[in-house]
Formats: structure tokens, sequence, C-alpha cells
């Protein structure tokens, strides 16, 4: 994983340095996030200092997020095909759209955007009218380094195509005390990992933002520590040849040495 720096900065957002670029998936910076309120440290200025591009996802919420997306002046910005004009209208600036499929260069990073099943409707999957893009993951190649960030999905056949990956950012649960259609859960994370022969995972999108007074109630509590850690379990019960790298929000990822992979 030459030249690879990962941290988890909570929900799906990740800052990855490949390549001798800066990286930010999914920017979610700021105490609340419309009706969610975060239970997880909020991220220092540090944690976004030097962004060279951001990656969103899809449109939802807790994916792309305005507030956050205005602390990151003069990054570029990478939405969906067909969001781009929607997004600048919000004031953003230096934005550039991609479909599945194609690819955009960042000096020596390479990104593609992937298939992603998920509803890329920005107010939910059930309307018609409103801002719509297709949902997206991204690959990221550098240096013979491969990375994955999913986004928001549910399993797909295209997935094993995109193996193998040295790190897959995998999500694993959600803000809520269940999960509608087009997420992971910690068991079909792990059946992701083996279709993308990923040889680490950071399980992401889990223990950052909540409903204000539901994530005080014992089962609130639980989903947000134990979904990553059902998900190793997983993995190692289907005997993958995967490290999980569990990271709390707000952290930097202990990634493998590479003589440990050897």
């Amino acid at each position: 994983m030459r030249g690879l720096n990962l941290h988890f900065l909570g929900h799906a957002t990740t800052r990855v340095e490949l390549g001798g670029r800066v990286v930010l998936t999914d920017p979610v910076l700021t105490k609340r996030v419309g009706p969610l309120t975060r239970v997880a440290p909020l991220p220092g200025a540090e944690a976004w200092a030097g962004v060279d591009t951001v990656l969103i996802s899809h449109l939802h919420g807790d994916h792309l997020h305005f507030p956050s997306l205005r602390l990151l002046k003069g990054a570029r910005i990478v939405v969906p095909k067909g969001a781009g004009g929607w997004v600048r209208k919000q004031g953003m600036k230096n934005v550039e759209e991609i479909a599945p499929g194609e690819v955009v260069q960042d000096g020596g990073l390479t990104i593609t955007a992937t298939e992603a099943v998920h509803s890329g409707h920005r107010w939910g999957p059930r309307l018609t009218h409103g801002p719509q893009s297709p949902a997206l993951g991204h690959l990221l190649e550098a240096d013979g380094t491969r990375v994955y960030s999913a986004g928001d999905t549910d399993l797909f056949d295209g997935m094993k195509e995109l193996g193998p990956v040295d790190v897959a950012l995998l999500p694993v649960w959600g803000w809520g005390p269940n999960l509608g259609p087009g997420h992971l859960t910690p068991e079909r994370a792990a059946v992701a990992a083996g279709l993308l022969k990923a040889a680490a995972v950071v399980p992401v999108h889990w223990g950052t933002l909540a409903v204000p007074g539901i994530h005080l109630t014992k089962q609130m509590k639980k989903l947000l520590v134990d979904p990553p850690r059902i998900f190793a379990d997983q993995v190692g019960a289907a005997g993958l040849p995967t490290d999980v790298l569990i990271t709390r929000p707000g952290a930097e990822v202990a990634l493998p040495a590479p003589e440990e992979r050897a």
C-alpha cells in the first residue's frame, strides 16, 4: 500500500492520501446534519486541510452536505452525472460530473466511478420530483495501490470485477435503528469483501450520526458500536484473507505494514 494514508472521519467521510493527492469522500464535518446529530467527536480543521478533490457518491443529505462542502474552499468537487447544475446553484464552485465507468484524473491519481445500488434521489427513493442522479462508488488507483470507496450500496454483480483491491471502504450500517433498501448490513458487507477480494476493509457508515434522543436507547447504543464487530466476525467465519481495520470515527487507520501481508 505504497504512499497510502487513510483517516476515517465518521459516517461515510474518509480522508484518502494517495498518489500525492488528498481526497475526501462524502464530507460530513459539522455537529448536525439536518435532523441528525453527531455522536462521534467533531473533526478539527486539520482533517480537511489541503484537500484536492471531494468525491460525492450520491445526493442524500448525509453524503452531499452543503455546510460541509462550504468549508472546503478551492477543492474540486466531483458529483454524479446530472447533479452538477443543481450543486452549482447551491453556490458550489469547481464542480465536475462523472458517471459509472468514467474516469477523472488528479495528478497521478486515477478515479473511476463505479456502479452502486442505492437511491440517487435527494429526498429518498419514493419521490419523482427534485434533484436525482445515479448513486456511485469510486475506485482510486495510484502507485500500484487500489482503494474502493463504496458510498452507499447493496451488493451488485459487478463488485467482483472491481477486485482485487488493497483497501475497501465498506458501509456496515447507517444512522437509525434499521436499514432501508440499498444498504449493506454487516453480513452483506462481508460478502462484498469476498467479491472484491479485498486485502483489507475499513468499516464505515457507523457510529457517527443518530436521531436526537433515540441514540440514548439501549438498542441504538448497541447499533452505534456493534456493526463493525459483527462484520469482523462474519469475515472470520467466512475464512476470508481480509484484514478488518476497525477504526473509531475521527482516527487514522492503522494500515498493515507490507511485511504483515507477505
